[in-house]
């Protein structure tokens, strides 16, 4: 265990939900949410007719960005522009590179992130190879951040999926630092897939921390209720991945 691990990073520090749960930032309504929400399904098993689902879910709720795997971006981008209107897609599309583990080659990285580009994707979340943040290796995450960045055009958001669950808050601050760097637009807590767990106030405040201000903060990873959402956004997070959509939005004032 790094020096400095929380036992259980997993576990926020104040509680996300019962009575002391966040109070809603002020003015926020549920198209608010649904704006800055990246509506996710990443289930290796998940077919094409569930990523149609996920898409017509997404155009009725109006969340601003799905969150889809390489091969499910091409029916997702089409099924947005279906959606929308006056030649203006209904919601973005974002796909994962390197996702989950982050141990590829950079350079299969950077075509993974191309192709999914070249599919309709307009927004990247690339996995860091975790191991160099263990080994606090910055520079080299740095280099492949910047390779990926390089591979896709300006207008692309690249987000940076650092897995915050394995590292102390003096690391998380060092990623994001190496991912402002290498011309990231966002850094993102979890997959969502890691046994460490998933996103964390204590994580997410060391994020902003860190970057806020200068980069977006993705909150993903066991977040399921809307007290949680809440509770990550009053923490400082500007973007939500969420699979519990539909439900959180549905406890949100209209």
């Amino acid at each position: 265990m790094m020096p400095g691990m929380p036992t259980d990073p997993t576990v926020p520090d104040r509680p996300a939900s019962g009575d002391d749960a966040a109070t809603p930032p002020a003015a926020l309504r549920r198209a608010d949410l649904a704006k800055i929400i990246d509506h996710t399904l990443l289930r290796p098993e998940t077919t094409g007719e569930e990523i149609v689902n996920l898409c017509t879910d997404a155009a009725k709720l109006g969340v601003g960005t799905v969150c889809v795997a390489p091969t499910h971006v091409y029916l997702a981008a089409a099924s947005a522009r279906q959606a929308g209107k006056d030649d203006e897609p209904s919601f973005a599309v974002a796909s994962v590179v390197g996702f989950p583990h982050g141990t590829g080659l950079t350079v299969i990285k950077a075509e993974e992130a191309r192709r999914a580009v070249a599919d309709g994707a307009t927004e990247i979340d690339m996995v860091i190879d975790i191991a160099n943040a263990m080994d606090e290796n910055w520079r080299a995450i740095e280099t492949e951040i910047t390779e990926v960045r390089l591979s896709v055009p300006p207008h692309v958001i690249l987000k940076v999926i650092l897995e915050t669950a394995l590292l102390p808050d003096e690391c998380i601050a060092a990623a994001c630092r190496a991912a402002e760097s290498g011309g990231a637009e966002y850094v993102k807590t979890s997959t969502g897939f890691h046994a460490a767990g998933g996103a964390s106030l204590r994580a997410v405040r060391a994020m902003v921390a860190a970057v806020g201000g200068r980069l977006g903060v993705k909150a993903s990873g066991g977040i399921r209720t809307a007290p949680q959402a809440l509770a990550f956004l009053e923490a400082g997070a500007t973007r939500l991945g969420l699979s519990a959509t539909k439900d959180i939005l549905a406890d949100i004032p209209v």
